[in-house]
């Protein structure tokens, strides 16, 4: 790992944060070691808070570890991927399915106010302001079901595919499109438009999908599948 130490105070809270973050983003890869002196070093905690961070990131789904190896980013078989995403599909599209339409006006206003935040950052090509302000409106989106359950199921899984999603955060045109979806979620919501919000949901999760099982590919030397 080759992140440089940072001269901010962290807490194991805002450790696992960063970390979530680094995923997401990039900057820590698949099959990426984490070794704890080298995030003792970074982050200023003790090694049992470091690996209570490690441990978080592992119940997340982010991180895995492997006996003689230690941590490690968590990679995905292809299988693993086509399966994680199908669940979220089936998930995001029930959630569709039960918000209550027509939604009311102060909830469609404060969905709008997060999506102005998430353009704000896509605007400025701040990935950070894009992935958390990419959180914001889908829980805000999917609050509007009034099911925790379902919110947390989704929230859950959500989480699982952090380190999937790296190649699509990572690039201006995918989160253009992002920021284009949520404007057609906004409207389906507005509109009362239930198939369409349906159909945007779903579509919205297939860039990050394809992207990673397309540099899997790259990276097995496999041929790119015929659009």
């Amino acid at each position: 790992m080759t992140l440089l130490a940072e001269p901010a105070a962290f807490t194991a809270d805002s450790a696992r944060d960063a970390l979530e973050e680094d995923i997401v983003l990039g900057r820590l890869h698949p099959r990426q070691r984490l070794t704890e002196d080298e995030l003792m070093a970074r982050f200023g905690l003790k090694r049992h808070a470091v690996r209570n961070v490690l441990a978080n990131l592992e119940l997340m789904g982010a991180v895995q570890r492997k006996r003689n190896i230690g941590a490690e980013v968590r990679a995905f078989q292809a299988a693993e991927v086509v399966e994680l995403y199908a669940l979220r599909e089936l998930l995001e599209t029930r959630a569709a399915a039960q918000i209550p339409l027509p939604v009311p006006a102060q909830s469609l206003q404060e969905l709008i106010g997060i999506q102005r935040e998430h353009d704000a950052a896509v605007s400025l090509g701040d990935a950070r302001a894009v992935f958390r302000s990419n959180q914001r409106f889908h829980r805000a989106l999917f609050a509007l079901t009034r099911n925790p359950v379902l919110e947390q199921a989704i929230e859950e899984y959500a989480r699982r595919t952090h380190p999937i999603r790296f190649g699509t955060l990572a690039q201006a045109s995918y989160r253009e499109r992002a920021r284009q979806e949520h404007w057609a979620m906004i409207e389906a919501l507005r509109e009362g438009n239930r198939a369409a919000l349906t159909d945007i949901c779903a579509r919205h999760l297939i860039p990050s999908r394809d992207a990673y099982l397309a540099a899997e590919r790259a990276r097995h030397g496999v041929a790119p599948e015929p659009a």
